[in-house]
């Protein structure tokens, strides 16, 4: 993954200079500034190769991501744990999406429709994770340690905030709202897996089963956020056709 992010990175990417943290970072990176878009056609065609190395890599360990978290979170009863794993679902789709724009000999023709996928993409997840959480919150649902599942949450929270930022700064130097939606993917899945390595941490130390489901609702809130921005096209130029 390394090498197709320093493809061409340059100065074409604008000011970012490493992945986001703290609260604000989702919300920053769906805003892309038109000064560090790149017009030279050799430029954007690399960065449009890089944009779809990145949405494979992102398909790929989301896949796999997905199979173990499904297996794990069935065999130790952990709602936690099979959230996660559609979560990752909803992240392969995520990233299908950009591999589908940039199929095309003119990408820019199909950001409009590329945005509205990945906005819906953001409403499932926070439908899904509403929807797991509050039933969490009101069956008490009490799992089995999973050390397979603890593993999979620190290993997703060490890699996906690198591959976000790598997304973003692709996307900010295209233009693209969906290549920058795609990083906020990745970015919530940062969060979401932090908050299912705190979760399991947390029932496995104390027993306390509430403390996912209630971090869960707040993903949940900053998901429909995001998916309305894209919606709108308020998350790159501000509408793209």
């Amino acid at each position: 993954m390394s090498a197709s992010c320093h493809d061409g990175a340059g100065d074409d990417a604008g000011h970012d200079h490493g992945p986001a943290h703290g609260p604000d970072a989702g919300r920053g990176t769906t805003h892309v500034h038109t000064r560090t878009h790149v017009t030279d056609p050799a430029q954007r065609a690399r960065l449009g190769r890089r944009a779809q190395l990145l949405a494979g890599a992102s398909v790929a360990y989301n896949a796999v991501e997905a199979v173990v978290a499904l297996t794990a979170g069935v065999a130790a009863g952990s709602v936690a744990l099979v959230g996660f794993g559609l979560d990752s679902v909803v992240e392969v789709s995520s990233g299908l999406i950009v591999l589908w724009q940039f199929r095309h000999a003119l990408p820019e023709s199909r950001e409009r429709a590329a945005q509205r996928l990945m906005a819906v993409s953001f409403f499932a997840l926070a439908a899904y994770v509403s929807v797991e959480s509050a039933r969490a919150l009101l069956t008490g649902a009490d799992p089995e340690t999973s050390p397979v599942g603890i593993g999979l949450a620190a290993a997703s929270l060490a890699v996906m905030p690198f591959l976000s930022w790598a997304q973003r700064r692709t996307g900010r130097a295209l233009g693209s709202s969906a290549v920058v939606a795609d990083s906020t993917q990745t970015l919530l899945c940062t969060y979401l897996s932090a908050v299912l390595l705190a979760g399991l941490l947390l029932h496995a130390t104390f027993g306390w089963a509430w403390a996912d489901p209630v971090a869960g609702l707040v993903i949940a809130a900053v998901a429909v956020r995001e998916g309305r921005e894209t919606w709108r096209g308020e998350g790159c130029c501000g509408g793209s056709s």
